[in-house]
């Protein structure tokens, strides 16, 4: 006579479910140590950008003569007052580094974002219509790269005048070509797809295609490219207000820091070395964080 067990097991409810695509994200960022080290460095400044009249020590263009040039707390002559010393007309460098760090990211972050939406919009038309509007999209963008990008800044900049937003649709408009390449790139090995050509069959119109299923296939390099982007207008805003044609000198920006202590780097290297390391580090850290965001979205890096 079989005996039945009264409570059988499934095999299968004992097999182990297959790691999802967000589970194996987050493991691939988790695994890597540089990135997460950048990540924690950009939260810190966006924490100094956010709150800096909370964390500042002092007024940044509080000028103070009698403390011109002091060196940080750390040397001879340093005081702690004064933690990375102050410059020549004596105002704290460290509330001026903290304070530097607002510009900075509201400028890299608003010409990636202005840059990005024009040339996803223009890639995604070039790519999906083809015809007449590639050639004539692809043809504006060369004429754009025959041009340095940041001559150009200069040469708009320096017709419509310094302004924090000015400089952020400067660099905004010029910054579009590169988007707008690799979206198109993109659009013309998917437009041909199997679910494209499915989609139209069914009456589905061209905006909504474009939209709803060539869009969230091009948000990966989209995210490298932003990311770079971001550095880039980071430094490039750095250099207008280091010729003078950024925002305005009252503004507190690291370009305009390393243009003041230029002529002290011989006797107070510090007046334009920690503006400098800021720059450095920021730019840096975007960078690092790209390259992560790009390993995160593209699929075969979970198989690695």
């Amino acid at each position: 006579m079989t005996t039945i067990s009264p409570n059988p097991a499934p095999a299968a409810a004992h097999a182990p479910a297959a790691p999802s695509h967000r589970t194996a994200a987050l493991g691939t960022l988790l695994r890597n140590r540089l990135a997460l080290a950048a990540l924690a460095f950009l939260a810190l400044v966006v924490i100094c950008a956010l709150f800096a009249p909370l964390i500042a020590p002092a007024d940044p263009n509080a000028q103070n003569l009698l403390e011109r040039l002091q060196p940080p707390a750390w040397q001879h002559g340093g005081s702690g007052a004064h933690l990375l010393g102050t410059d020549q007309l004596g105002r704290d460098l460290l509330s001026r580094v903290i304070y530097g760090t607002r510009v900075s990211l509201l400028v890299g972050t608003g010409a990636a974002l202005l840059a990005g939406v024009i040339g996803t919009a223009a890639g995604l038309a070039s790519g999906y219509f083809g015809g007449l509007p590639d050639r004539v999209l692809m043809r504006i963008a060369d004429v754009q790269l025959a041009f340095p990008a940041i001559l150009l800044a200069l040469a708009v900049v320096g017709f419509l005048g310094s302004g924090l937003w000015y400089v952020i649709l400067v660099l905004g408009v010029t910054g579009w070509v590169s988007y707008a390449r690799v979206v198109r790139s993109e659009v013309l090995s998917l437009r041909s797809r199997d679910f494209i050509t499915e989609a139209r069959a069914i009456g589905v119109g061209d905006t909504t295609i474009m939209r709803r299923h060539l869009l969230p296939n091009v948000m990966a390099p989209l995210a490298t490219i932003g990311t770079l982007h971001v550095a880039a207008a980071i430094v490039a805003e750095a250099s207008l207000s280091y010729l003078g044609l950024g925002v305005p000198k009252e503004t507190v920006t690291w370009g305009a820091m390393l243009a003041d202590g230029q002529l002290y780097l011989g006797t107070s290297w510090w007046v334009a070395v920690f503006p400098g390391v800021a720059l450095m580090l920021t730019s840096l850290a975007v960078n690092i964080t790209g390259d992560a965001l790009r390993d995160v979205a593209d699929p075969k890096a979970y198989r690695r």
